[in-house]
């Protein structure tokens, strides 16, 4: 760019830290956040190649939508993280409005014709596009819930014809491994008075536009207008499965970092995030109603990411005896059944997760339909390198007191992607540097059951596996001898988590495959967490951000 001396401009200045000759640019302004605003360049003949805007930080409260104006500062790469993709950025030093109305900019729409398929070639064209006016036509289907954060993802409607893509029952979609670079778009709408709840298979009925912004390693559009919706509740879904004699039913559930306390402020990591509110926000009593109207009251409940006492708070303490006793209150109060409960709690600080809450796996079990062998409990992994800082597996035989036979079950809870680069980073996209983790703790929990099926004894793997039914770590799971029952199930429904509109499965079902040959094992996934919106600017109370999973497996 050219360097200028603003003050040879006739106008009014609105911000200045000192006079210099600094870079400048002039431009409309399209897009006004927290930490700055959007300048897009009047006139300017989009070549598909490079961008016409720019992203001004610095204090946005000076200026308004349409307002012309003259910015100088320094020029910037920000990196948000050692693996984002660099944002270009000029650091406000003066600004200088030129006049309240510029020109019109008209914002380019999103189509399929603009959108190109291959990963390489789409985000090039989305990098061409950084910052400036686009517009997401009516029309479009919601394929994530609302969060709380006010974020949105929707799909064009080439993008469920496209090869690779399947459409769910609800509107969503599920994405198959060849096209897991697949991007869908999406917007933010920050102020939540103007903002709604929306669920997977809504229909957008107006316009949303804004800049084209990058944000938590993807891009989005940065609205800030109100938009319709053609709205449809989702019904609350009900098993088949119910236990009987012979057969033991097995629920899954993530309890995304369960807990009966408020945490204190001065005892937490992180003040602004760690507490919460987990049984006023009626989590506890819609987990509850899932196990007794959802899932039958099932033989066993598989729980994952349950949280101490205190929850997150530091203080030493690691014994979850008062989040099942709170559970199984509920159940008792709502369907008159008696549960039992059991699990190993971890060393303090010992098994990740949120700082403090010494989160593990357990198992609740209906102690009219089974018994617990409790000589059979045990972790999975204590003494391995690749669980170090991780959760361990636990281990459990349940007899079904009708037959006298047992079943030994698994409940895991593997290494997260967390750590995973972005589709959009500079270098490896959609690298997961974790894998080889989760490949490592299948091989340990697989060679444990391999002894298993040495004595003779079924068993059944389940909980939450942080990877897809097609990955190498399923496939460390199952080998030649053992079925993922995933698998069973119709293509369309085989997804139990929406990560940023995609539906994928990460809660499996891993077991002899001489058991599902014979017959003996029905498979469902009871959706609903993972398609349903919460309101923006409120607290979430889902009490999971995964779906539901139940087995039944027939002993005799």
């Amino acid at each position: 760019m050219a360097v200028l001396n603003i003050r040879d401009i006739q106008g009014k200045t609105l911000y200045s830290e000192h006079d210099g000759n600094f870079v400048t640019t002039q431009g409309v302004v399209i897009g006004i956040l927290r930490k700055g605003f959007y300048l897009q360049t009047p006139d300017a003949d989009w070549d598909g190649q490079r961008s016409d805007a720019i992203f001004i930080f610095g204090d946005s409260s000076k200026v308004q939508l349409g307002y012309h104006v003259q910015v100088a500062g320094e020029c910037v790469n920000y990196l948000k993280h050692a693996t984002a993709r660099p944002v270009t950025q000029l650091k406000m030093q003066t600004l200088f409005l030129i006049e309240e109305t510029g020109p019109q900019i008209n914002p380019i729409v999103l189509t399929a014709e603009l959108l190109p398929d291959d990963g390489a070639a789409l985000t090039h064209r989305l990098n061409s596009l950084e910052g400036m006016l686009v517009t997401l036509p009516k029309g479009a289907i919601f394929i994530a819930p609302s969060n709380p954060f006010g974020d949105y993802v929707c799909a064009l409607p080439h993008h469920f014809q496209a090869p690779g893509i399947t459409r769910t029952h609800e509107g969503g979609i599920i994405v198959d491994g060849e096209r897991s670079e697949s991007w869908f778009p999406g917007f933010r709408l920050p102020d939540y008075a103007l903002a709604r709840k929306v669920n997977v298979g809504d229909t957008l009925l107006s316009d949303v536009s804004g800049p084209l912004h990058y944000r938590v390693d993807s891009w989005q559009i940065a609205a800030s207008q109100a938009f319709d919706v053609d709205h449809t509740p989702l019904p609350l879904t009900q098993s088949e499965l119910k236990p009987s004699n012979g057969a033991i039913t097995v629920l899954t559930l993530n309890c995304f970092n369960l807990d009966p306390h408020i945490e204190s402020p001065a005892k937490v990591n992180h003040p602004r995030l760690d507490v919460d509110d987990d049984w006023g926000d009626a989590r506890f009593h819609t987990l509850v109603q899932a196990i007794v109207l959802q899932a039958n009251l099932p033989d066993v409940i598989a729980l994952q990411e349950i949280q101490d006492n205190d929850g997150a708070e530091i203080t030493g303490i690691t014994s979850a005896s008062n989040t099942y006793k709170a559970l199984i209150e509920l159940i008792k109060i709502l369907a008159g059944k008696t549960y039992g409960w059991v699990d190993i709690p971890p060393e303090d600080g010992a098994d990740g997760g949120q700082p403090g809450g010494n989160i593990r796996n357990a198992y609740l079990y209906n102690t009219e339909r089974v018994r617990l062998d409790r000589t059979s409990v045990q972790r999975i992994g204590d003494d391995e390198a690749c669980f170090i800082d991780s959760r361990k597996a636990l281990a459990a035989r349940f007899e079904e007191l009708s037959s006298g036979q047992g079943l030994t079950l698994i409940n895991v809870h593997l290494v997260s992607k967390r750590q995973q680069h972005s589709l959009f980073a500079p270098e490896n996209p959609g690298l997961d540097p974790r894998e080889n983790i989760r490949i490592a703790q299948a091989e340990v929990i697989t060679r444990f059951t391999q002894t298993l099926s040495q004595q003779g004894q079924p068993f059944y793997i389940t909980g939450d596996f942080n990877d897809t039914e097609h990955s190498a770590t399923l496939q460390a799971f199952t080998g030649t001898a053992n079925a993922n029952l995933v698998l069973t199930l119709p293509p369309a429904q085989r997804f139990d988590y929406n990560h940023r509109g995609k539906l994928q499965v990460l809660m499996h079902g891993v077991m002899p495959k001489a058991l599902l040959e014979a017959g003996k094992v029905a498979y469902e996934i009871i959706h609903g967490n993972e398609l349903i919106g919460v309101e923006p600017g409120t607290q979430s109370d889902k009490p999971s951000d995964h779906a539901y999973v139940i087995a039944k497996i027939q002993l005799t």
